[in-house]
């Protein structure tokens, strides 16, 4: 029994280290056997998030727990257009997936839960614009707002225009929007002759 006390409080500490959450092959990877897992998860010590993910559960509930899912199972991805949109509180929608970005030709995400859509973008464009926010600890890597705009405009067709009008309107009272860095992404993305009409008529 006292061995099974230290080992389980071992696990809580790496834990803890760890912000409180841990995907499990990266808890196997600090030495918490999986029987150790599994049994805390049955004694109520760690709660699944999701296939393959734990926290514990006395730290603060999460705020947005499929972005953080998302970053955890997949973190080459990132968080992309409405997903984008939404994070940024640029847009009315409500996403039922996650909308995420990968380069051309690598492996298909393999996650039930949350339910995620895969864009794919080339090298040049996948790598444009991405930042890192901290979302309940864990690091979310999403494109910045321009580029996310940019990127609506290159995806108009399968996120429906009334949407990426909708995100550039509200663009518009945010100081922190860029119409530079907007046109460098739109440029990237090839999509300025499509974007310029629209900010002529809205900026």
């Amino acid at each position: 029994m006292t061995k099974t006390r230290n080992a389980f409080q071992k696990a809580k500490d790496i834990f803890c280290h760890s912000g409180g959450i841990l995907r499990t092959k990266d808890a196997l990877k600090t030495g918490i056997q999986p029987r150790t897992l599994y049994a805390m998860r049955d004694a109520g010590l760690v709660e699944k998030v999701s296939r393959g993910l734990y926290r514990l559960p006395n730290i603060p509930p999460i705020g947005n727990p499929d972005l953080v899912t998302v970053a955890l199972r997949i973190p080459e991805a990132v968080i992309c257009l409405i997903s984008a949109l939404t994070f940024f509180e640029v847009t009315t929608q409500v996403p039922h997936e996650v909308h995420i970005a990968r380069i051309k030709g690598a492996e298909p995400p393999r996650l039930v839960h949350p339910p995620v859509r895969v864009f794919w973008f080339s090298r040049k464009a996948f790598s444009a614009g991405i930042e890192t926010h901290p979302i309940d600890g864990v690091p979310v890597r999403i494109y910045c707002l321009e580029k996310t705009v940019a990127d609506c405009f290159k995806f108009r067709n399968k996120i429906g225009l009334d949407v990426v009008i909708e995100a550039l309107k509200e663009c518009r009272t945010r100081r922190d929007f860029s119409i530079d860095k907007l046109m460098e992404f739109a440029r990237i993305c090839r999509v300025s002759n499509v974007i310029r009409p629209y900010l002529e008529a809205l900026f």
